[in-house]
């Protein structure tokens, strides 16, 4: 018998789904099968998530066909809150213990029937299913997790659940793994754990994650979501080959567009020259020439009709294309100061002339926000946080308009929609709030700028143009992160590592 890790596998052909009527997933097509590490890249709100819950089979789609062999472990972003810690890691390994029984029934009649033990050995080997207890024992500290099986989930936080869960899975050893944001909640540790457990996994790991470095590390194929050309979702052969890949695709999808829009507008103009043509004809100066008028303006008129018709039949086909991020021109200030909160945050000292960098690092929970915030008491600063504080029943046009007349304009930042600065926040996609967020913070031209985790919610592409911008700004910037990649990327500032 074929190990079931071996022959896990995963197929999409044609699928596409709608939700409130608006198109989300067209025409996807995917294959996966044992040793396939597919990452899901794209925009809050781009079809990631109903993408993994189509292929865990909770989302039947509209149209096209969905095929698996092999059983699933799914990480998706709700939790249980009832039972203990003990409940959630048993329902994880629900498969190793029925294989574990399977094989001890088969067990007491091998004389009888040893194919049947034969089968369940061959269930039991194919999960590891002996060993599966000690894997969850070493996940659980490796990413921080709670390790007393009796506590109640209920008085655990939302992160120490996710780690709990995320701890079960890692375990199981499922033959298909699907993992939505498996690193939020995770320090530097777990998420070292969690991509050498991904990199081992024998069976088809499928994960949508903004986490770059996770991503670069694991991925043997990149799905991505964001939009296209034709509205299709672009594969790409890894890590490195996405990003040379979108990169190029923006630019041939920007210089389509360009060179529509400008052959409409040469159009538009040639119509116009010759209406004016036209009207000069039918209205000739008193006194001479008017026979010879005349008689130009049968040929006028068509050459009115040909450019009305060459204007009818040249339609801008290629939609604009995604919106590229500008900085706005920033200057610096110094920024110096004690911060100390009691049971948070011991006494931290920051000297920071104008224009200088810092990077702060530290486990969870070691006061990197809480270090933040209390830099952004001591004076003005563009502080961005990790969850929004702005009002979620105001639109960012309106929170805009209170910045006053020197606020940088809300376009010009290359971060919202026209549609999306006009809705309600509490309208908006977790993406587009905290591209929101970003763009209220920089438009009232800080000269400081903090920002905890800005990576967050943010699409891979928005990120790296963020991450060159903050290379080169005037503004002295402060940046608390667990982004491996952002780290990379900002190697050469200084760092403040809390303890």
């Amino acid at each position: 018998m074929r190990s079931a890790l071996l022959t896990s596998h995963l197929a999409l052909s044609g699928v596409h789904v709608a939700l409130g009527g608006r198109p989300v997933l067209t025409d996807v097509d995917l294959t996966a099968a044992a040793g396939d590490r597919l990452a899901l890249v794209g925009d809050n709100g781009r079809g990631k998530t109903t993408l993994l819950r189509v292929l865990a089979g909770s989302l039947p789609p509209d149209r096209g066909e969905v095929r698996r062999a092999g059983s699933l472990g799914v990480a998706d972003q709700t939790l249980p809150g009832r039972g203990t810690v003990g409940d959630l890691i048993d329902l994880e390994l629900r498969e190793v213990r029925a294989a574990l029984r399977a094989l001890e029934a088969t067990t007491l009649t091998i004389a009888e029937d040893p194919d049947a033990y034969s089968a369940a050995l061959a269930g039991v080997e194919a999960l590891d299913a002996w060993d599966a207890d000690r894997r969850v024992a070493v996940s659980l500290a490796a990413l921080g997790a709670e390790t007393d099986r009796a506590r109640p989930l209920a008085t655990l936080s939302v992160g120490q659940r996710h780690r709990v869960r995320l701890a079960g899975l890692l375990g199981a050893r499922h033959p298909i793994l699907l993992l939505d944001e498996p690193t939020n909640h995770l320090d530097a540790t777990g998420l070292a754990h969690l991509t050498e457990r991904l990199l081992d996994h024998p069976g088809v790991v499928v994960l949508a994650s903004h986490d770059r470095a996770l991503l670069a590390d694991v991925a043997t194929t990149v799905v991505d979501l964001d939009p296209s050309l034709d509205g299709r979702p672009r594969t790409y052969g890894g890590w490195a080959a996405y990003r040379e890949g979108r990169v190029a695709e923006r630019a041939r999808w920007e210089a389509l567009h360009r060179d529509q829009t400008e052959e409409h507008r040469r159009l538009a103009d040639d119509l116009s020259a010759a209406q004016n043509r036209l009207q000069s004809g039918w209205r000739p100066p008193k006194g001479t020439g008017k026979h010879a008028r005349a008689t130009r303006a049968p040929g006028l008129v068509r050459a009115v009709h040909r450019r009305q018709q060459e204007l009818a039949e040249h339609r801008v086909t290629v939609p604009p294309p995604p919106l590229r991020f500008t900085m706005p021109p920033l200057d610096g200030a110094a920024v110096r100061g004690v911060v100390e909160v009691p049971g948070r945050l011991a006494r931290t000292a920051v000297d920071l002339g104008a224009g200088d960098r810092l990077v702060v690092t530290g486990p969870n929970g070691a006061g990197k926000s809480t270090l933040l915030a209390g830099l952004a008491a001591l004076g003005p600063a563009g502080y961005l946080r990790q969850e929004s504080d702005l009002p979620a029943d105001l639109s960012a046009h309106r929170i805009h308009e209170a910045l006053g007349d020197d606020a940088v304009p809300l376009g010009s930042l290359g971060l919202l929609s026209g549609r999306d600065a006009g809705r309600p926040l509490r309208e908006l996609s977790v993406g587009a709030r905290r591209r929101a967020d970003l763009a209220l913070v920089l438009a009232a031209r800080p000269r400081v700028l903090l920002l905890d985790e800005p990576t967050n919610h943010l699409s891979a592409t928005l990120v790296d143009e963020l991450t060159e911008a903050l290379r080169h700004t005037g503004a002295t910037v402060v940046v608390a992160t667990h982004d491996r990649q952002l780290l990379r990327d900002l190697a050469a500032w200084p760092r403040l590592a809390l303890p």
